[in-house]
């Protein structure tokens, strides 16, 4: 069972935050992202759980020289080859730090160099959610962290007062890209029989209907004006793989 000495959360946090401070653009990605903006769901911590961050590339010298003086300590070698897209360090309790640089790069590609435009903690949560419907092979914990943003974070298309799922940015990347729009797309249809069949991935006293959100953004996703490059895509269809299945870059 683990306990708070296992939860990465508050160094994740103290790491972004002091980069704030410091006048750097630091944001958390993944999990870490979703837990701080669905504070009052409960964590599902594990032994070992590393840090994901994402900075932008103007700046990522800075950032790593931050994360250094903060006692982290770099993967030299790792960092020379990769340092333009991906940085590696180890932090003072021990845990991983992945540090992404303007892009993740999985199954599609998401640029999230928008998100450095909020003062949030967090990448935009459109940016949080797109980065976890644009896994092909959902597991668990991916599937159980669309269904909390879904259920902490509201979907609107106009200027709410805190954080919410913008759906203009989150059509304006579907729209783009067919591939992108297919798996995502996929995934939302996907929830209402996951969350059926494993109701566990759904989090105690939802602020908001996961199922019900998920339905409206399926609506924007549809209606949303496509570009040329995507009807092009569109007509060949699934008979040429959209997708693709990243490897674990050894560290």
């Amino acid at each position: 069972m683990s306990g708070p000495e296992d939860d990465p959360l508050p160094e994740a946090v103290a790491l972004v935050d002091g980069a704030a401070r410091a006048g750097l653009k630091v944001r958390l990605l993944g999990g870490l992202g979703v837990r701080v903006l669905c504070p009052d769901f409960p964590p599902r911590l594990r032994p070992g759980q590393d840090m994901d961050l994402a900075c932008a590339s103007k700046g990522r010298r800075e950032v790593a020289a931050y994360l250094e003086k903060s006692g982290c300590v770099p993967d030299k070698a790792f960092n020379s080859l990769n340092g333009d897209r991906q940085m590696y360090f180890t932090a003072p309790s021990g845990r991983a730090i992945d540090v992404m640089v303007d892009r993740l790069v999985m199954c599609h590609t998401l640029d999230f160099r928008p998100s450095f435009g909020n003062s949030s903690l967090t990448l935009d949560p459109a940016d949080l959610l797109l980065s976890k419907l644009q896994i092909f092979e959902l597991n668990a914990k991916d599937a159980r962290d669309i269904s909390h943003l879904l259920s902490g974070v509201p979907v609107s298309g106009g200027n709410p007062s805190g954080p919410a799922i913008d759906t203009g940015r989150f059509g304006a990347v579907l729209a783009a890209d067919w591939g992108w729009w297919r798996t995502a797309t996929g995934n939302l249809e996907k929830l209402p029989a996951l969350l059926a069949e494993s109701p566990e991935l759904a989090p105690p006293q939802p602020r908001f209907d996961a199922v019900e959100q998920a339905a409206r953004l399926l609506d924007v996703a549809k209606s949303v004006p496509k570009s040329m490059k995507w009807k092009l895509r569109a007509n060949v269809g699934d008979r040429v793989r959209w997708y693709e299945l990243p490897e674990e870059v050894a560290h």
